[in-house]
């Protein structure tokens, strides 16, 4: 089907998706069933396991470092130049992201946003960078909150008192969780960046031709 072929990047993208979150959950609730026998505990149902607050703080706590890493890449390419990579903009060039939308709104088929002007284009303008704000916060929000449900799990499992949403969001824990994912991600994508100066992929978007030089920048 051509709406298949059409989409065949966001559709095997999102199988991979469904397919990593079964698998996680899945693994996830025989690691838990594996630790609660081993302390003579119950083991929890697996709809149970999904629902709680230890899955899906570990769920959205990856959420939140993609989209953070998402954000901070399309924000700073805004900005800021590496020579020879083909995730930059051109340096000392005209690059067609930075062409004034005034220019396309009488184009029939520019966005509806672009041909209204005003406010409704200086927010589209900026649309990409604002949905993946929205979606790191929202993120991050549901990491806080269902961190904080699986430590009152475990508090109420010690006997001890479970901590409300600002005593965790103070705790080393929650930060060392989102911490030790941020890294990750900006770490690959520098990587990436870097690579992409040196290395090809044929028929890839994402590099140079495999021709190119390597002080092109922007070339993908």
């Amino acid at each position: 089907m051509k709406w298949i072929r059409d989409n065949s990047l966001t559709l095997a993208l999102m199988a991979l998706f469904v397919l990593s979150v079964i698998g996680q959950a899945w693994s996830g609730w025989l690691a838990e069933i594996e630790e609660q026998s081993r302390h003579g505990e119950a083991v929890p149902a697996l709809f149970d396991y999904i629902a709680g607050g230890q899955f899906l703080s570990a769920l959205f706590e990856n959420w939140e470092s993609e989209f953070l890493q998402m954000w901070a890449f399309v924000m700073l390419t805004a900005y800021l130049i590496q020579k020879g990579s083909p995730e930059s903009k051109k340096i000392d060039e005209e690059n067609p992201q930075d062409r004034d939308p005034k220019l396309d709104e009488n184009k029939g088929d520019a966005p509806w946003p672009v041909r209204v002007g005003g406010l409704v284009r200086v927010a589209y303008s900026h649309s990409l960078g604002f949905a993946l704000l929205a979606l790191f916060i929202a993120s991050f929000v549901l990491h806080w909150i269902n961190s904080t449900r699986h430590a009152g799990d475990e508090a109420q499992a010690h006997g001890e008192t479970a901590p409300s949403l600002m005593q965790q969001l103070s705790d080393a824990q929650f930060w060392f969780e989102s911490f030790q994912n941020w890294q990750s991600e900006f770490l690959s994508t520098a990587v990436l960046i870097v690579l992409g100066i040196y290395l090809r992929e044929r028929h890839s978007p994402e590099s140079k031709p495999v021709g190119a030089p390597h002080s092109e920048t922007g070339a993908g």
